[in-house]
């Protein structure tokens, strides 16, 4: 006798359709950069920037505790991890060296890159024992020093147009202990704040003054102060920084942005320009190529202005040609 259940089991009507199953989910992965700590995120992106503080830190570092062979030697070392860390910045250095010298053979061109950053992290390093307790000190020579002498004696301060070369930073205070000269120097401010902080103070310890236009709305005043009490400005003419105006040359063969800060500058104090060229010869060793004094005059003409900008940027395409490992040109 068959027995039936009451109660028959009804199925689901999802499962009589055959409904998918739901898996259970997989959490998304994380990006990669979100598994490595915030700080080795800083500290591995400040090994890819030649202007960052750990590379500053460490150059500081070596030049106060290390041993004399250590400073005088080390740069080199240093500039083959710039070059070999830093893809980036040596595509630039490769495309500036192409630009002053044409096309180069790949050993002899790689030689010229690591070249720069050699000379690059020796300049550095000068700046960091002239301003520590070692004995050496700064050593330079002027060439054509009568250009300088002439320019002082108009009686209305000099403007120093200069750029990124090897001993940019040795101008200032070799001027100031061989002529007396009371020398401002104008530069922009740093990428990174930490580096900016440790340059200064070896800087300061040198006596070099810096005027970021930056930080100081009223500094093109206190500039033109400083020219007529038959002073010394310089300005770095190579970069363009964000939101100064520029005005147009030809270099190399391509157009440049120069800043026109130091054009207005002369015409406002008639103090004349001065194209004026370091580059390293040696351990704590400069030499300063001068070039004749270029006049603007009070009130100039747009014409005016643009021959005395096509003049200084041909002083400094003849320098960087002559001398393109010196060159320190990284964007």
């Amino acid at each position: 006798m068959s027995h039936s259940s009451p109660h028959p089991r009804a199925e689901h009507p999802e499962r009589l359709r055959g409904a998918p199953q739901s898996e259970p989910t997989t959490p998304p992965a994380r990006p990669l950069h979100a598994a490595i700590p915030a700080r080795l995120r800083a500290l591995l992106h400040d090994l890819t920037q030649h202007d960052s503080v750990i590379w500053r830190r460490a150059m500081q570092t070596g030049v106060e505790h290390g041993p004399d062979a250590l400073v005088r030697y080390g740069p080199t070392l240093f500039g083959v991890a710039f070059a070999a860390t830093l893809p980036r910045h040596r595509a630039a250095v490769r495309r500036n060296l192409r630009l002053a010298l044409g096309p180069l053979g790949p050993i002899q061109e790689a030689r010229l890159i690591a070249e720069v950053f050699s000379n690059f992290a020796a300049s550095l390093t000068d700046a960091f024992v002239a301003g520590s307790d070692r004995r050496d000190r700064l050593i330079g020579a002027c060439v054509n020093e009568e250009h300088y002498q002439a320019a002082v004696a108009r009686g209305n301060g000099v403007i120093f147009v200069t750029a990124h070369t090897g001993g940019w930073h040795a101008a200032g205070p070799l001027l100031q202990s061989v002529y007396e000269a009371d020398v401002l120097l104008v530069m922009q401010q740093e990428r990174d704040e930490r580096a900016q902080a440790i340059q200064d103070g070896a800087r300061d310890r040198i006596g070099v003054r810096v005027v970021r236009p930056e930080d100081d709305p009223l500094a093109a005043l206190q500039l033109a102060s400083h020219l007529r009490r038959r002073g010394v400005v310089a300005v770095q003419i190579d970069r363009l920084p964000p939101g100064m105006r520029g005005r147009t040359v030809d270099l190399f063969g391509a157009p440049w942005q120069m800043p026109e800060g130091p054009l207005q500058l002369a015409a406002v104090t008639g103090a004349p320009i001065l194209p004026i060229f370091t580059r390293r010869v040696g351990y704590m060793r400069y030499e300063l190529l001068i070039s004749p004094p270029i006049e603007i005059g009070r009130r100039p003409t747009e014409a005016a202005l643009s021959v005395a900008a096509r003049q200084i940027a041909a002083e400094m395409e003849s320098f960087v040609r002559a001398h393109p490992t010196q060159w320190f040109h990284f964007a």
